[in-house]
């Protein structure tokens, strides 16, 4: 049941399952976008994120209760049949197992669950792979959605889009690391995630992105509108690859002349949550055609 809570007086906190799930997450942009289009009066922002969103409002303008019923309404009426979503299908080259990611998370072995093992090997264990080599191809076989930007500015949550049956799920480490490097890659809960920038972290870390996904000087042309390239409702596939190629595409960065891979696309949720393998499929397709 949806959840509707005060956040002091200037925000309504919404949530619609406790659980994240690709309906859940689709209803919440179903009922933002909505919202936005409605242009009511007295909302400042509007924030969606996995399987909730917030709201913040003039309580000069809108009273919150007043406010809860227009979103109740919304909710009521909001419908994913028709709900199509306009994105961008991205190729994310990923590193795995490389030098620099691998020295990070052995330096914190003692805050781990499995201190004999390396993150990768623990969550292939965990999640019943009989090699790492095939949790990385269950990563890389079927693409993510962009459920939600945060944490850091530009770190996109990824949630793939498979049933819920093959969803991969990694525990966060017992106790976080004090540094992570910039870009690397890895995954916590159901989610996977690229960090922006340096800093702490405690999610499983796996490889890292070559290309970045934060760039405060926006020199690259994939930068020029924002300093963050991720965007909700992204779909991205995370491709493997050599040194060979990490390299050549680090080479392109500080070039100035790397772009991602994208193709525009429109889908409706419905035809991802009937038939998540026709679509992933179809997604591969149109993005490497």
């Amino acid at each position: 049941m949806t959840r509707y809570e005060y956040g002091g007086d200037e925000f309504i906190f919404v949530e619609l399952a406790e659980a994240m799930s690709l309906e859940t997450n689709f209803k919440a942009m179903a009922i933002t976008k909505a919202l936005r289009e409605k242009k009511v009066s007295g909302i400042l922002d509007i924030c969606p994120s996995n399987a909730s969103y917030m709201i913040r409002f003039n309580p000069d303008l809108i009273h919150p209760d007043d406010l809860i019923s227009k979103l109740k309404e919304l909710e009521q009426d909001v419908t994913l049949e028709n709900f199509e979503i306009t994105a961008r299908a991205v190729d994310v080259p990923i590193l795995f197992e490389d030098p620099w990611t691998h020295e990070a998370l052995m330096r914190f072995r003692d805050r781990h669950q499995d201190p004999t093992s390396t993150d990768i090997e623990y969550v292939a264990d965990t999640n019943g792979f009989q090699t790492k080599e095939d949790l990385i191809k269950s990563i890389t076989d079927a693409p993510y959605l962009v459920s939600m930007i945060g944490f850091v500015p530009g770190l996109p949550w990824c949630y793939q889009m498979v049933p819920n049956e093959k969803q991969i799920e990694a525990p966060k480490y017992v106790r976080p690391r004090t540094y992570t490097p910039e870009r690397a890659f890895g995954f916590g809960g159901s989610f996977a995630v690229i960090y922006p920038v340096q800093g702490a972290g405690g999610y499983q870390l796996f490889g890292t992105a070559a290309a970045p996904i934060f760039e405060k000087e926006q020199r690259l042309h994939d930068f020029k509108e924002s300093m963050t390239f991720p965007r909700q409702g992204d779909v991205f596939r995370y491709r493997s690859i050599s040194m060979e190629e990490y390299e050549d595409i680090r080479k392109q960065v500080e070039n100035g002349e790397f772009r991602y891979l994208t193709k525009d696309i429109t889908f409706k949720p419905k035809d991802v949550l009937e038939n998540p393998n026709a679509f992933s499929e179809s997604v591969i397709r149109r993005l490497y055609a």
